[in-house]
C-alpha cells in the first residue's frame, strides 16, 4: 500500500489547500497504523495504479495525513508486498490485484538492490531477470505461509558461531536498511568486531575494515557471507559504522531481520505460488 507523506505534499500553500479541499469533498474513514518509531494516520482511496506497463485497476491505497516522525526521507511512500492477511484494514494488496486481474504471468516478485546508485535497483513482478544474479537460485521454504520468514541455521564469523547457534528465524525485509536481532546477540557480534560505542551507534576505524571477517548467514545449509565492506559503512565523521542493530522489541523466539545490507549482496525472489524465497549472489 503506497503511503504518500503529507510533509512532501504540503511543500506549497496551493498543495496544502488542494489536499484540504479533497478531504472536505470525499467521504473517508481515518485509520492509524504504526511501526517502530512512527505512527501514521491515513485514509483509504481507490484509483488505477501503474507500475511500468502493469496496471492494477480499482487499487485501494492509503494517503497519510499525519506521521509522527518529522525527519525528511528520500522517498514518497511505501509499497507493501506482504501477504493479504496482514494488509491494512482488509485492503487487497497491489501484488494480489495484479495477480487476480491476470496482469502478471507468475505469482512471484523479485528484488535487485544496487550496491552503488540506488536508481540502479530493480523490482520485478511476474517473473525474474536472470541477468541480475550469478549461478542458480537456492529456494528456501517459508516457516509458515503468510510471512516472508525462513529458518536460519546459524550466524558465524571465522567459523565461530556468534548467534543463532540452535537455529532461529530470519525475516527478509527490503523495508529495513540494517540487520537487526536480539540485543544480547547483537552486542556479542559488536564485541567480536571490537566496535566502539558512540551514542546508539557502534563504529570501527575505516582503516581496520579490510581486516574484519565476513559474517556468514547459513540458511537451509547454504552460507551467505556478507563482507565487512558491506556491513561497515563510512560515516560523515570518517569512521565506519557497523550496520547491526538490536530489535527494539522483545520477542519470545530468536528472530533476525535481514534488511538491505544483506539483500544488496543477494538477489531475492518471493514466490507466493509456492510459499518460498529464492536467493542467489547479486551481480
Amino acid at each position: 500500500i503506497p503511503l504518500t507523506r503529507v510533509q512532501i505534499m504540503r511543500k506549497t500553500r496551493s498543495e496544502k489547500n488542494m489536499l484540504n479541499s479533497f478531504l472536505e469533498e470525499h467521504d473517508y474513514r481515518l485509520y492509524q497504523t504504526s511501526s517502530p518509531g512512527s505512527n501514521i494516520t491515513i485514509f483509504p482511496l481507490r484509483n488505477i495504479k501503474n507500475i511500468g506497463d502493469l496496471v492494477s485497476t480499482d487499487q485501494q491505497f492509503g494517503l497519510s495525513i499525519e506521521i509522527s516522525r518529522n525527519q525528511e526521507v528520500p522517498f514518497d511512500g511505501v509499497l507493501g508486498l506482504g501477504y493479504p492477511k496482514f494488509s491494512f484494514s482488509g485492503v487487497i494488496p497491489i501484488f494480489d490485484n495484479l495477480k487476480n486481474q491476470g496482469a502478471i504471468s507468475e505469482p512471484v516478485f523479485a528484488f535487485y538492490l544496487s550496491k552503488g546508485n540506488p536508481e540502479g535497483s530493480v523490482v520485478m513482478f511476474g517473473g525474474v531477470d536472470t541477468s541480475y544474479y550469478r549461478g542458480t537460485l537456492n529456494w528456501v521454504p517459508l516457516i509458515k505461509a503468510g510471512r516472508w520468514c525462513v529458518r536460519m541455521d546459524r550466524i558465524s564469523m571465522n567459523r565461530r558461531i556468534v548467534a543463532c547457534n540452535a537455529g532461529c528465524e530470519a525475516i527478509l525485509d527490503t523495508g529495513t536498511s540494517l540487520i537487526t536481532g536480539p540485543r544480547r546477540l547483537v552486542d556479542n557480534i559488536l564485541r567480536f568486531l571490537r566496535a566502539k560505542p558512540r551514542g546508539s551507534e557502534h563504529y570501527v576505524s575505516c582503516s581496520a575494515v579490510n581486516t574484519l571477517p565476513s559474517i556468514d548467514f547459513t540458511i537451509n545449509g547454504i552460507n551467505y557471507p556478507v563482507p565487512a565492506q558491506a556491513y561497515a559503512i563510512k560515516g560523515s565523521d570518517g569512521n565506519c559504522y557497523i550496520t547491526f542493530k538490536p530489535i527494539p522489541v522483545n520477542t519470545p523466539r530468536e528472530i533476525w531481520v535481514l534488511g538491505d545490507v544483506f539483500l544488496r549482496q543477494y538477489f531475492s525472489v518471493y514466490d507466493r505460488g509456492n510459499d518460498r524465497i529464492g536467493l542467489a549472489q547479486a551481480v
